[in-house]
Protein backbone atom coordinates (compact mmCIF):
# COMPACT_ATOMS: atom_id res chain seq x y z
CA UNK A 1 0.00 0.00 0.00
CA UNK A 2 2.81 2.43 0.54
CA UNK A 3 4.33 1.84 -2.39
CA UNK A 4 0.97 2.81 -4.46
CA UNK A 5 0.59 5.98 -2.07
CA UNK A 6 4.32 7.11 -3.31
CA UNK A 7 3.50 6.88 -6.33
CA UNK A 8 0.15 8.54 -6.29
CA UNK A 9 2.05 11.28 -4.30
CA UNK A 10 4.84 11.43 -6.67
CA UNK A 11 2.44 11.88 -9.62
CA UNK A 12 0.26 14.71 -7.61
CA UNK A 13 3.63 16.55 -7.72
CA UNK A 14 4.62 16.17 -10.81
CA UNK A 15 1.30 17.45 -11.92
CA UNK A 16 1.14 20.64 -9.25
CA UNK A 17 4.44 21.22 -8.98
CA UNK A 18 3.97 21.75 -5.10
CA UNK A 19 4.67 19.25 -2.37
CA UNK A 20 1.60 20.76 0.19
CA UNK A 21 -0.29 20.82 -2.85
CA UNK A 22 0.44 16.99 -3.58
CA UNK A 23 0.10 16.23 0.49
CA UNK A 24 -3.47 17.91 0.66
CA UNK A 25 -4.71 16.25 -2.30
CA UNK A 26 -3.99 13.07 -0.71
CA UNK A 27 -4.90 14.01 2.52
CA UNK A 28 -1.39 14.11 4.15
CA UNK A 29 0.55 16.30 6.12
CA UNK A 30 3.80 17.51 4.55
CA UNK A 31 5.92 16.02 7.07
CA UNK A 32 4.29 12.68 5.83
CA UNK A 33 4.37 13.28 2.20
CA UNK A 34 8.16 14.23 1.92
CA UNK A 35 8.77 11.06 3.65
CA UNK A 36 6.82 9.00 1.03
CA UNK A 37 8.69 11.09 -1.60
CA UNK A 38 12.44 10.22 0.13
CA UNK A 39 11.35 6.72 0.39
CA UNK A 40 10.20 6.57 -3.23
CA UNK A 41 13.74 7.79 -4.23
CA UNK A 42 15.72 5.85 -2.00
CA UNK A 43 13.83 2.62 -3.25
CA UNK A 44 14.35 3.39 -7.08
CA UNK A 45 17.85 5.00 -6.26
CA UNK A 46 17.53 7.56 -8.31
CA UNK A 47 16.69 11.25 -7.94
CA UNK A 48 13.37 12.08 -9.20
CA UNK A 49 12.52 15.76 -7.84
CA UNK A 50 14.47 18.57 -7.44
CA UNK A 51 14.12 21.06 -4.85
CA UNK A 52 15.25 24.71 -4.69
CA UNK A 53 13.60 27.46 -2.54
CA UNK A 54 11.69 28.83 -5.34
CA UNK A 55 10.07 25.62 -7.25
CA UNK A 56 10.42 22.11 -7.75
CA UNK A 57 10.77 20.45 -10.97
CA UNK A 58 11.38 17.20 -12.15
CA UNK A 59 14.68 15.65 -13.03
CA UNK A 60 15.08 13.28 -16.41
CA UNK A 61 14.53 10.34 -14.43
CA UNK A 62 11.83 11.90 -12.88
CA UNK A 63 10.06 12.64 -16.33
CA UNK A 64 10.49 9.56 -17.70
CA UNK A 65 8.97 7.78 -14.66
CA UNK A 66 6.25 10.23 -14.54
CA UNK A 67 5.45 9.04 -17.81
CA UNK A 68 4.82 5.52 -16.91
CA UNK A 69 3.58 6.16 -13.14
CA UNK A 70 0.57 8.31 -14.98
CA UNK A 71 -0.27 5.56 -16.91
CA UNK A 72 -0.36 2.76 -14.22
CA UNK A 73 -2.21 5.11 -12.36
CA UNK A 74 -4.97 5.88 -14.88
CA UNK A 75 -5.12 1.78 -15.86
CA UNK A 76 -5.75 1.08 -11.96
CA UNK A 77 -8.42 3.66 -12.21
CA UNK A 78 -9.98 2.25 -15.07
CA UNK A 79 -9.97 -1.22 -13.26
CA UNK A 80 -11.74 0.02 -10.38
CA UNK A 81 -14.47 1.79 -12.40
CA UNK A 82 -15.09 -1.06 -14.29
CA UNK A 83 -15.68 -3.28 -11.24
CA UNK A 84 -17.50 -0.42 -9.67
CA UNK A 85 -19.77 -0.43 -12.49
CA UNK A 86 -19.95 -4.43 -12.34
CA UNK A 87 -21.08 -4.23 -9.00
CA UNK A 88 -23.81 -1.46 -9.52
CA UNK A 89 -24.90 -3.45 -12.43
CA UNK A 90 -25.12 -7.26 -12.41
CA UNK A 91 -24.08 -8.85 -15.52
CA UNK A 92 -23.31 -12.60 -16.46
CA UNK A 93 -24.50 -16.29 -16.32
CA UNK A 94 -26.51 -16.93 -12.53
CA UNK A 95 -26.66 -20.35 -12.54
CA UNK A 96 -29.20 -21.75 -9.68
CA UNK A 97 -30.72 -25.10 -9.04
CA UNK A 98 -33.12 -26.55 -7.23
CA UNK A 99 -35.56 -29.26 -7.10
CA UNK A 100 -38.13 -29.36 -9.99
CA UNK A 101 -40.87 -28.37 -8.08
CA UNK A 102 -39.48 -25.31 -6.43
CA UNK A 103 -38.15 -24.43 -9.49
CA UNK A 104 -41.83 -25.14 -11.33
CA UNK A 105 -43.69 -23.33 -8.75
CA UNK A 106 -41.52 -20.64 -7.09
CA UNK A 107 -38.45 -19.64 -9.57
CA UNK A 108 -40.18 -19.90 -12.80
CA UNK A 109 -42.92 -17.55 -12.30
CA UNK A 110 -40.12 -14.94 -11.09
CA UNK A 111 -37.70 -15.01 -13.61
CA UNK A 112 -39.77 -12.54 -16.24
CA UNK A 113 -39.96 -9.73 -12.80
CA UNK A 114 -36.03 -10.25 -12.09
CA UNK A 115 -34.54 -10.81 -15.61
CA UNK A 116 -36.85 -7.28 -16.17
CA UNK A 117 -35.37 -5.99 -13.54
CA UNK A 118 -31.67 -6.57 -14.20
CA UNK A 119 -31.44 -7.39 -17.71
CA UNK A 120 -27.72 -8.20 -18.43
CA UNK A 121 -27.95 -11.28 -16.50
CA UNK A 122 -28.73 -14.74 -18.36
CA UNK A 123 -30.29 -16.92 -16.03
CA UNK A 124 -29.20 -20.97 -16.14
CA UNK A 125 -31.53 -23.24 -13.84
CA UNK A 126 -30.41 -26.35 -13.66
CA UNK A 127 -33.68 -28.37 -11.94
CA UNK A 128 -32.50 -31.65 -10.00
CA UNK A 129 -34.42 -33.73 -7.31
CA UNK A 130 -31.22 -34.51 -5.49
CA UNK A 131 -28.53 -32.42 -4.41
CA UNK A 132 -25.67 -30.97 -6.57
CA UNK A 133 -22.06 -30.54 -5.36
CA UNK A 134 -22.58 -26.53 -5.72
CA UNK A 135 -18.44 -26.33 -6.22
CA UNK A 136 -17.76 -29.05 -8.71
CA UNK A 137 -20.93 -28.22 -11.00
CA UNK A 138 -20.21 -24.38 -10.84
CA UNK A 139 -23.72 -23.61 -9.08
CA UNK A 140 -24.21 -19.73 -8.19
CA UNK A 141 -27.44 -20.86 -5.88
CA UNK A 142 -28.71 -23.23 -4.90
CA UNK A 143 -32.23 -23.90 -3.22
CA UNK A 144 -32.70 -26.75 -0.39
CA UNK A 145 -34.86 -27.68 2.24
CA UNK A 146 -32.06 -29.01 4.72
CA UNK A 147 -31.42 -26.97 8.19
CA UNK A 148 -27.29 -26.89 6.97
CA UNK A 149 -24.77 -27.99 4.48
CA UNK A 150 -21.50 -30.37 5.80
CA UNK A 151 -19.36 -28.45 3.36
CA UNK A 152 -17.99 -25.46 5.64
CA UNK A 153 -16.98 -23.60 2.52
CA UNK A 154 -20.82 -23.20 1.69
CA UNK A 155 -23.12 -19.97 2.86
CA UNK A 156 -26.74 -20.34 3.80
CA UNK A 157 -29.46 -17.46 4.12
CA UNK A 158 -32.91 -18.87 5.47
CA UNK A 159 -35.71 -18.39 3.39
CA UNK A 160 -38.18 -19.69 5.74
CA UNK A 161 -39.97 -23.05 7.01
CA UNK A 162 -42.70 -25.46 5.49
CA UNK A 163 -45.29 -27.98 6.84
CA UNK A 164 -45.36 -31.16 5.60
CA UNK A 165 -48.72 -32.28 4.75
CA UNK A 166 -51.37 -35.00 3.96
CA UNK A 167 -53.51 -34.56 1.22
CA UNK A 168 -56.01 -35.80 -0.84
CA UNK A 169 -58.11 -35.04 -4.11
CA UNK A 170 -62.12 -34.49 -3.19
CA UNK A 171 -62.78 -37.45 -5.77
CA UNK A 172 -60.59 -39.73 -3.85
CA UNK A 173 -61.96 -38.74 -0.24
CA UNK A 174 -65.62 -39.22 -1.75
CA UNK A 175 -64.79 -42.78 -2.96
CA UNK A 176 -62.45 -44.07 -0.18
CA UNK A 177 -63.50 -42.25 2.79
CA UNK A 178 -61.37 -39.61 5.02
CA UNK A 179 -58.86 -41.57 7.51
CA UNK A 180 -59.80 -40.88 10.83
CA UNK A 181 -56.75 -41.66 12.85
CA UNK A 182 -53.06 -42.58 11.94
CA UNK A 183 -53.89 -46.42 11.50
CA UNK A 184 -56.41 -45.73 8.87
CA UNK A 185 -53.64 -44.83 7.12
CA UNK A 186 -52.82 -48.27 6.68
CA UNK A 187 -56.09 -48.60 4.37
CA UNK A 188 -55.36 -46.13 1.78
CA UNK A 189 -53.13 -45.67 -0.86
CA UNK A 190 -50.35 -43.43 -0.76
CA UNK A 191 -48.04 -41.77 -2.84
CA UNK A 192 -44.75 -41.56 -1.83
CA UNK A 193 -41.73 -39.15 -2.51
CA UNK A 194 -39.00 -41.47 -2.23
CA UNK A 195 -35.99 -38.96 -1.57
CA UNK A 196 -37.50 -37.96 1.23
CA UNK A 197 -36.24 -38.72 4.53
CA UNK A 198 -37.06 -42.27 5.72
CA UNK A 199 -39.62 -42.11 3.16
CA UNK A 200 -42.12 -45.56 4.57
CA UNK A 201 -42.13 -43.68 8.02
CA UNK A 202 -43.86 -40.77 8.90
CA UNK A 203 -42.87 -39.57 12.49
CA UNK A 204 -46.26 -37.75 13.89
CA UNK A 205 -46.14 -35.29 16.85
CA UNK A 206 -49.09 -33.84 18.57
CA UNK A 207 -48.17 -31.87 21.38
CA UNK A 208 -46.62 -34.44 23.75
CA UNK A 209 -47.91 -37.50 21.77
CA UNK A 210 -45.38 -39.20 19.40
CA UNK A 211 -46.04 -41.81 16.38
CA UNK A 212 -44.46 -43.46 14.06
CA UNK A 213 -46.64 -45.11 11.14
CA UNK A 214 -45.16 -47.18 8.54
CA UNK A 215 -46.63 -47.00 5.09
CA UNK A 216 -46.30 -48.38 1.59
CA UNK A 217 -46.81 -46.52 -1.58
CA UNK A 218 -49.54 -47.50 -4.56
CA UNK A 219 -46.72 -45.10 -6.25
CA UNK A 220 -43.49 -44.48 -5.14
CA UNK A 221 -41.09 -41.41 -7.54
CA UNK A 222 -38.12 -39.25 -7.36
CA UNK A 223 -40.10 -36.53 -8.34
CA UNK A 224 -42.73 -34.47 -6.39
CA UNK A 225 -44.50 -33.07 -9.15
CA UNK A 226 -45.33 -36.93 -10.49
CA UNK A 227 -46.87 -37.29 -7.04
CA UNK A 228 -49.13 -34.28 -7.40
CA UNK A 229 -50.07 -35.33 -10.37
CA UNK A 230 -51.05 -38.82 -9.43
CA UNK A 231 -53.16 -36.95 -6.17
CA UNK A 232 -54.83 -34.46 -8.41
CA UNK A 233 -55.72 -37.31 -10.27
CA UNK A 234 -57.44 -39.07 -8.21
CA UNK A 235 -54.68 -41.98 -6.83
CA UNK A 236 -54.45 -41.54 -3.32
CA UNK A 237 -52.74 -39.40 -0.29
CA UNK A 238 -49.50 -37.77 -1.21
CA UNK A 239 -47.08 -36.27 1.79
CA UNK A 240 -45.72 -32.96 0.32
CA UNK A 241 -44.39 -29.94 1.52
CA UNK A 242 -46.77 -26.71 1.79
CA UNK A 243 -44.60 -24.60 -0.68
CA UNK A 244 -45.59 -27.20 -3.70
CA UNK A 245 -49.73 -28.43 -2.88
CA UNK A 246 -50.49 -25.13 -0.94
CA UNK A 247 -51.98 -23.40 -3.49
CA UNK A 248 -54.17 -27.00 -4.65
CA UNK A 249 -55.26 -26.65 -1.36
CA UNK A 250 -56.36 -23.23 -1.02
CA UNK A 251 -58.70 -24.01 -4.51
CA UNK A 252 -59.80 -26.78 -3.33
CA UNK A 253 -57.85 -29.47 -5.51
CA UNK A 254 -56.41 -31.20 -2.83
CA UNK A 255 -57.84 -31.42 0.55
CA UNK A 256 -55.46 -31.96 4.02
CA UNK A 257 -56.12 -35.37 5.90
CA UNK A 258 -55.39 -36.16 9.48
CA UNK A 259 -54.14 -31.96 9.83
CA UNK A 260 -54.24 -31.95 13.29
CA UNK A 261 -50.87 -34.43 13.77
CA UNK A 262 -47.40 -32.62 12.43
CA UNK A 263 -44.74 -34.05 10.38
CA UNK A 264 -41.37 -32.61 10.66
CA UNK A 265 -40.74 -29.28 9.14
CA UNK A 266 -38.55 -28.34 6.28
CA UNK A 267 -36.05 -25.51 6.27
CA UNK A 268 -35.90 -24.14 2.92
CA UNK A 269 -32.10 -22.21 2.51
CA UNK A 270 -30.74 -20.70 -0.07
CA UNK A 271 -26.98 -22.06 -0.33
CA UNK A 272 -23.89 -20.59 -2.07
CA UNK A 273 -20.08 -20.52 -1.74
CA UNK A 274 -18.31 -18.79 0.97
CA UNK A 275 -17.02 -15.96 -0.51
CA UNK A 276 -15.89 -12.19 1.31
CA UNK A 277 -17.35 -10.32 -1.77
CA UNK A 278 -20.38 -11.93 -3.52
CA UNK A 279 -20.38 -11.05 -7.65
CA UNK A 280 -23.48 -8.38 -7.92
CA UNK A 281 -25.70 -11.47 -10.05
CA UNK A 282 -24.94 -13.52 -6.89
CA UNK A 283 -26.14 -10.92 -4.57
CA UNK A 284 -28.86 -9.68 -6.81
CA UNK A 285 -30.93 -13.41 -7.01
CA UNK A 286 -30.94 -13.81 -3.12
CA UNK A 287 -31.64 -10.27 -2.03
CA UNK A 288 -35.00 -10.66 -4.94
CA UNK A 289 -35.55 -13.87 -3.51
CA UNK A 290 -35.61 -13.02 0.34
CA UNK A 291 -37.94 -10.12 -0.02
CA UNK A 292 -39.94 -12.28 -2.60
CA UNK A 293 -40.75 -14.63 0.30
CA UNK A 294 -41.14 -12.42 3.08
CA UNK A 295 -43.49 -9.76 0.68
CA UNK A 296 -45.57 -12.82 0.11
CA UNK A 297 -45.28 -14.01 3.73
CA UNK A 298 -44.76 -17.65 3.15
CA UNK A 299 -43.53 -19.21 5.99
CA UNK A 300 -46.54 -18.09 7.85
CA UNK A 301 -48.51 -19.35 5.24
CA UNK A 302 -46.93 -22.22 4.58
CA UNK A 303 -46.64 -23.56 8.50
CA UNK A 304 -50.25 -22.89 9.32
CA UNK A 305 -52.46 -25.35 9.76
CA UNK A 306 -55.85 -26.48 8.07
CA UNK A 307 -59.00 -27.40 8.76
CA UNK A 308 -59.24 -30.81 10.60
CA UNK A 309 -61.80 -33.70 8.37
Amino acid sequence: MDRWTEIELFVQVAETGSMSRAAEALNLSNASASRHLAALEERLGVRLVERNTRRLYLTETGQEFFQRAKGILSDLRDAESTVNAAALNPTGVLRVTSSLSFAMHHIAPLLREFTDRYPNVTVHVEAANRYLDIIDNNIDVAIRTREYEPDSNITIRRLGETRRILAASPGYLARHGFPRTLDDLQKHKLLIYVHANNPNELRFTKGDEHRSVSVHGLLETNDGQIVRAAALDGMGILVQPSYIIYDDIVAGRLVPVLDDWDLPHLTINLAYPSRKHLSAKVRAFIDFMAGHFEKMDYERKWTGRFAVY
